[in-house]
């Protein structure tokens, strides 16, 4: 026999059946491991590097089946064959109950045991690739659609993702658009038994009424003009995993009793077909209306609503969380550089007040969004107040005449730092003629030209003012005569 290489451990206090285990396993390929006490042995497969353990039920220090609950309890997952010299249905049943693998009576067929302890490696083996994909499963989920949330109300709503998670109760998940319904259903599936199964989501408010009943529940060949093939609809392809109808609230009435039908009975029938079709999927429904209210007008089923509403969840509003906004700043920047190839480093102090003063109609869609034309379009590394300008017509960020006259030189400023590739030369100069010129400007135009008046309100010499007129190249709108001054 050929077998892949593997370590077994044997555990019995007699010292001649671990040499004749020791010596059949050996000789078909195994590494033997011996321990003649069960707290050795207990001790052994906690440290790792056993593939299979046989146990005896009955040693001096730490039985068999004790030694089974220690296992489960520490999630140890080696497969356990017990060993026992009785062949009760008490031993069978308590060693099953306890997670053993199998068990073998003694005296025993090596053979047997050989081809045991085979299966047993194959299905350890199985289990740990299970477990490997899984984690590698959750793991790209949370790199790919991670749910950034640090602020109470978030951190209720994943606490009540754990909790459901491992149920097949319906949820309704309802929020504004841009809030991160689907993400939270995709969340509710990766946490699921059902992670391995199908997740198919379906916008009911983007297909056409008259193809949505296909969409939902599929069709037959000529069911209907232009369908010249069988096609299954998104509860036989969610077959296994988890169905998420987005945008419920926009659902024809007439379809809304159809639906609720096919979720309580677990079966339909395609367009066009007589074939009734078992299905076996999770339901999850997002929404931004108010069902509540569209129950009250009828425009909504009131026991399609209590269907759907098992387990209700509400996203709140970016702007009833702008604890998040820094968290998600961050997040979005990491994620476009690595999308997209961007350069970005940072963020400018003046840049996240704007984004923390917005409103964010759009939600973390529009946030996302903004960040992703601001770093494609960014000259530097740090993305600027200017980035954002084509956001802020947009998202009508705060105007210049809401902030003080220092924030704005300070912008300003950060501007000439962030073009510079080495820091600016003359900058105090740059920046004095850059206030001057104006404020020289609005003078002489408050004082109609009249450079002794607009000197005496700027607190200079009049040949201070000419001569900085003149450098400025500043032209006065009106020359008053000298009579006048």
């Amino acid at each position: 026999m050929t077998k892949t290489a593997g370590t077994v451990l044997v555990a019995d206090d007699e010292d001649s059946i671990r040499w004749v285990l020791a010596t059949a396993l050996g000789e078909v390929g195994y590494d033997v491991v011996q321990a003649e006490r069960g707290e050795a042995a207990l001790e052994r497969l906690r440290a790792g590097g056993i593939d299979v353990a046989l146990v005896d039920i009955k040693m001096p220090d730490l039985d068999g089946l004790t030694l089974l609950t220690r296992l489960r309890e520490g999630e140890v997952k080696t497969p356990v064959i017990i060993i026992t010299a009785q062949n009760t249905m008490n031993n069978a049943i308590e060693a099953m109950k306890r997670g053993a693998y199998d068990y073998v009576t003694k005296p025993f067929d090596l053979e047997e045991v050989q081809l045991l302890v085979e299966r047993a490696l194959e299905m350890g083996r199985q289990s740990s690739d299970l477990h490997r994909l899984e984690e590698e499963h959750r793991r790209r989920f949370e790199l790919g659609v991670e749910i950034i949330g640090k602020t109470p109300v978030m951190q209720g709503i994943f606490k009540t993702i754990g909790r459901v998670a491992q149920t097949d109760a319906t949820v309704l998940i309802q929020g504004e658009s841009g809030t991160g319904k689907e993400l939270i259903g995709r969340a509710l599936h990766s946490h699921s038994p059902r992670w391995s199964g199908p997740f198919v989501a379906l916008n009911c408010s983007a297909v056409p009424r008259e193809l949505l009943e296909s969409e939902l529940f599929g069709h037959e060949k000529g069911a209907f003009t232009g369908a010249i093939e069988q096609r299954p609809g998104v509860f036989e392809v969610a077959n296994g995993g988890t169905l998420m109808l987005d945008e419920v609230g926009d659902m024809p009435l007439e379809l809304q009793a159809k639906l609720l039908r096919v979720i309580q009975e677990k079966e339909l029938t395609r367009i066009g077909g007589r074939e009734v079709i078992k299905i076996d999927c999770r339901i999850l429904a997002a929404t931004h209306r108010d069902l509540e209210a569209m129950v009250k007008t009828g425009t909504f089923r009131e026991d399609l609503y209590f269907r759907l509403k098992v387990v209700p969840l509400t996203v709140p509003p970016l702007r009833d969380r702008r604890g998040d906004i820094p968290e998600l700043i961050d997040y979005f920047i990491t994620k476009i550089n690595r999308e997209m190839g961007t350069g970005i480093t940072g963020v400018a102090r003046e840049t996240r007040e704007l984004l923390l003063a917005h409103d964010w109609p759009g939600n973390v869609r529009e946030l996302e969004n903004t960040l992703v034309r601001a770093a494609v379009l960014s000259s530097g590394s740090t993305l600027m107040p200017h980035d954002l300008a084509l956001a802020r017509r947009e998202t009508e960020a705060p105007a210049a005449s809401d902030l003080q006259l220092e924030d704005l030189i300070r912008a300003k400023l950060v501007e000439y730092f962030g073009e510079a590739s080495v820091d600016p030369r003359d900058l105090y100069q740059r920046v004095i003629e850059r206030v001057e010129k104006p404020l020289i400007e609005l003078t002489l135009e408050r004082t109609g030209g009249n450079q002794l008046r607009a000197a005496a309100i700027l607190g200079i010499n009049r040949n201070t003012l000419h001569k900085k007129i003149s450098y400025l190249r500043i032209e006065p709108k009106r020359q008053v005569s000298s009579a006048e001054e």
